[in-house]
C-alpha cells in the first residue's frame, strides 16, 4: 500500500499508521513537535485512555516526513487539512481505502487494520509481547494477547517494519528507549 501511493502526504498517512501502530486519532493529533528525530521515537498523545507514550521512528518514515515538510510546511499537525488544521478523520479512511484498492485489496480495509498489521508483524518478528503493549497503548496484556495467534519468542532487540522492507543495511537493530520522564 505505501509504494502503491504516490501522494507524499497520503503516503505519511499510512506509514504513520503502519510504523507506529497508530489509532486514527494518535495519527490526527500528532504534532511536528512530537517527532523527537534525535531520539527516534514518535511522541503518541492524547490516545485512548489520554496516556503518553512512544514508539519507534523509522529511519525511513524519518526521511519520508522530511520530504513531505519541505512540499506541505504544516505549521502545527504532522498531517494538515489543506487549510491548515487539523486532517480529517474521513479523509485518512479516504486514503487508507484507495491505497488499499491500488493494490487490489477488495475486502473492507480500516485504518485500524494497519494498527494490527503493526503488531502481528512485530510478533513475527519476534518482539516480546510487552514491548507491543507498551507500543500500542493498551493498559493490560490481555488486550494485546490477540495477537498471539502467531508464536512469540523473547526477544529483547527489534527492527521497524518499515525498516526491515526499505534497508540497505538488513543486519542494522535499533532498541527503543523511551526518554527519561522526570
Amino acid at each position: 500500500m505505501i509504494e502503491a501511493t504516490r501522494n507524499i502526504k497520503h503516503k505519511c498517512v499510512i506509514s504513520l499508521l503502519y510504523s507506529g501502530g497508530l489509532r486514527r486519532s494518535g495519527l490526527l493529533n500528532l504534532k511536528l513537535t512530537d517527532i523527537l528525530s534525535d531520539k527516534m521515537l514518535l511522541k503518541i498523545r492524547q490516545s485512548k485512555g489520554n496516556k503518553e507514550r512512544y514508539v519507534g521512528l523509522s529511519k525511513y518514515l524519518l526521511d519520508m516526513l522530511r520530504t513531505y515538510y519541505k512540499e506541505y510546511r504544516p505549521k502545527e499537525w504532522i498531517i494538515e487539512g489543506q487549510k491548515g488544521g487539523k486532517f480529517s478523520a474521513t479523509s485518512v479512511l479516504k486514503i487508507v481505502k484507495a491505497s488499499a484498492r491500488r493494490v487490489g485489496i477488495m475486502r473492507r480495509v480500516t485504518p485500524h487494520m494497519l494498527r494490527h498489521s503493526f503488531a502481528t508483524h512485530h510478533l513475527e518478528s519476534g518482539t516480546d509481547l510487552r514491548y507491543i503493549q507498551e507500543w500500542l497503548g493498551h493498559k493490560s496484556s490481555k488486550t494485546t494477547e490477540i495477537y498471539t495467534h502467531v508464536a512469540v519468542t523473547d526477544i529483547n532487540k527489534f527492527r521497524n517494519p518499515l525498516d526491515v522492507m526499505y534497508s540497505t543495511n538488513p543486519s542494522s537493530e535499533v532498541t527503543i528507549t523511551p526518554p527519561n520522564s522526570g
